[in-house]
């Protein structure tokens, strides 16, 4: 939920920093006076393009920033898409905002330690636009998507999940309790198109086929007979370097070995160091101070001892041996040439011969499995045959649950004679889903039906506002007034599922008023019991149940037009209510705003006490 909302020099708001509620909050004030550029910040920290216009005059920049209290995540799915450099949006296949979000959060490392995630938007006057989140820059598309899971805006911009068709079959799933069927289903899709992908290569053009498989072959062969072992650079060039430098190495042994024994025109080191060594012994036993000393030229001693014969054995051992080095010299040349071909190392190279041979593999008995993998596509589409006829048949008598409770959500919303429908439609596809007679009910007939991961059904929502008028899809909706209360309803009646933590309604009161403002305005209420909900409305009835009521207004500080916006306290809230029950606070509506407030603390009060 949106814990904090900070605003800078954003149209005519010039500082403003809102805490809210985690359950119900109002906006209220006069048209004009800057309630929907409220909206239009939280829109733009939604990552909605922003034209330069509304940076505050005089400024550089406009500043918007969101804190965010995210819970703790679920893990995130284990089949999620969350390579930031793939392409497309990381989606969910059960399509729960939640499980989207944990997968975006870990693609980009965003995981927040104190379950808050904090959104930013800056918006310069050259047209430059910043977003982070936890500070961290971030491309739009990401505040869009990660923006998109935590607020839902409903009213008149554009940031509308009910008005995305393809968003309504989750819709209708989390009604009819159909995410975890539909979980097996996607796992079974997504095993179907590894085996067409597989099915794809092995029927490629037979000539072209060929000449993959003499490459294959040529690659494995000249790969396997260089009989490459890991490791074996390094102590080529190890060797190859020894012998370079036989002559060289041969001085140097000799002038070393000379030195420490054996040396003919001066004494030798290890004869020095005996005679300095008998000396401090003789020296110990006069003075056992000096025990220390005696066993460490005793130590030297024995290490140049050592040093000695290591050097003197390599030494008999250095031979100039042009014929190895030369074979040392075209070996490397070889594994340079592989090397150039396969991967920058010899694991490279036999990972690609390995992987060569069992691409060679498949190929060379590429019928038999072929045969194989086109028994498993018709098996794979015979099993999603059968679990999306399951879904359909759930998903039909969902359909007719959901078009009474929304009807009579929409009677209780002041769009009496309105009419829901949902629509579901197939579309037959030779290479699809098959679907046995065995398994067809309701309007489903046997058949083979095109599919993806959420079955064989295309879901989309349908609306008659008006008696006489024929079902129309509800992006075709006129009134924003009535898209909002439409989606009132199927928030009511999904609450319990919906997982997107807040939910924003610009002006749902449009077009009802008294009795109905009533209905509304308990049903939202009722909504803030699980969600946070943030309304703009110009109806007392619906004002009267915030649990925090905030007063838009748009006044002259120092000769610049600002919009302001206070917390009301009760007494503060009665005099609003009063103003918007009469346009003037009067003795009679004062009181009928106290008993706008008095009614709404009861049904608070008995709500809380079931």
């Amino acid at each position: 939920m949106l814990l904090e909302l900070t605003i800078r020099d954003f149209a005519i708001i010039e500082q403003l920093r809102l805490p809210l509620d985690p359950h119900f909050n109002i906006f209220t004030g006069e048209t004009g006076a800057g309630k929907s550029i409220i909206i239009d910040a939280v829109s733009a920290l939604l990552g909605e393009k922003m034209s330069a216009d509304l940076v505050r005059t005089g400024a550089e920049r406009a500043f918007i920033e969101g804190i965010f209290a995210i819970g703790e995540l679920p893990p995130a799915p284990a089949r999620q898409q969350t390579d930031p450099d793939a392409d497309g949006p990381i989606t969910s296949d059960d399509g729960d905002p939640r499980k989207m979000l944990a997968a975006l959060l870990a693609a980009y490392g965003l995981e927040s330690d104190d379950q808050t995630l904090i959104l930013t938007r800056e918006i310069h006057r050259s047209g430059r636009t910043t977003a982070r989140i936890n500070g961290r820059a971030m491309p739009l598309a990401v505040l869009q998507q990660i923006g998109g899971l935590l607020v839902d805006i409903h009213g008149q911009g554009e940031h509308l999940s009910l008005l995305r068709p393809e968003q309504h079959i989750n819709f209708l799933d989390r009604y009819a309790n159909l995410l975890p069927r539909r979980r097996e289903l996607s796992a079974l899709v997504a095993a179907w198109h590894a085996n067409r992908r597989e099915l794809a290569t092995l029927q490629q053009d037979e000539r072209e086929l060929e000449r993959r498989i003499d490459l294959l072959r040529f690659q494995v062969e000249e790969i396997n007979a260089a009989r490459l072992q890991p490791g074996e650079i390094a102590a080529l060039e190890r060797e190859r370097t020894i012998l370079n430098n036989a002559e060289r190495l041969r001085e140097l042994c000799a002038t070393v070995s000379g030195t420490l024994s054996s040396a003919a025109d001066m004494p030798a080191v290890l004869d020095l160091i005996g005679v300095a060594r008998r000396a401090l012994g003789e020296l110990a036993r006069l003075d056992p101070q000096f025990a220390e000393q005696v066993a460490a030229i005793e130590e030297i001693s024995y290490r140049l001892e050592d040093i000695h014969v290591t050097v003197r054995d390599y030494l008999e051992n250095i031979e100039s041996d042009p014929e190895r080095l030369t074979a040392i010299e075209d070996r490397l040349d070889l594994i340079n040439r592989l090397k150039r071909k396969y991967g920058p190392t010899i694991e490279d190279i036999l990972r690609y011969g390995a992987n060569a041979a069992a691409e060679l593999e498949r190929y060379t008995h590429r019928g038999e499995r072929l045969l194989e993998l086109q028994e498993r596509d018709t098996a794979l589409r015979a099993e999603i045959g059968a679990c999306a006829a399951e879904l359909a048949a759930a998903r039909e008598e969902a359909a007719r649950s959901l078009a009474t409770a929304m009807e009579r959500e929409l009677n209780d919303l002041n769009m009496r004679r309105a009419r829901f429908q949902v629509d579901i439609r197939r579309r037959l596809n030779a290479d699809g889903a098959i679907v046995t007679p065995a398994q067809a009910r309701g309007s489903l007939e046997p058949g083979v039906y095109a599919f993806d991961a959420t079955g064989i059904d295309q879901v989309q929502f349908l609306i008659a506002p008006n008696p006489g008028e024929p079902f129309k899809p509800l992006a075709r909706i006129a009134s924003g007034g009535e898209t909002s209360r439409l989606m009132l309803a199927l928030k009511s009646i999904l609450s319990a599922a919906d997982a997107t933590p807040t939910l924003i309604f610009d002006e749902i009161d449009a077009g009802i008023s008294g009795r109905s403002g009533q209905i509304v305005g308990e049903k939202l209420w009722r909504l803030a019991s699980n969600h946070q909900v943030i309304c703009i409305t110009h109806l007392p009835q619906i004002a009267a149940l915030a649990d925090r009521h905030f007063n838009v207004s748009k006044e002259i500080v120092n000769d610049r037009t600002v919009t302001l916006v206070h917390e009301l306290d009760r007494a503060q809230q009665a005099i609003e209510i009063s103003q918007m029950l009469g346009g003037t606070l009067t003795e009679k509506t004062r009181q009928a705003a106290l008993e706008l407030l008095h009614a709404a603390e009861t049904k608070k009060h008995a709500a809380d006490t079931l």
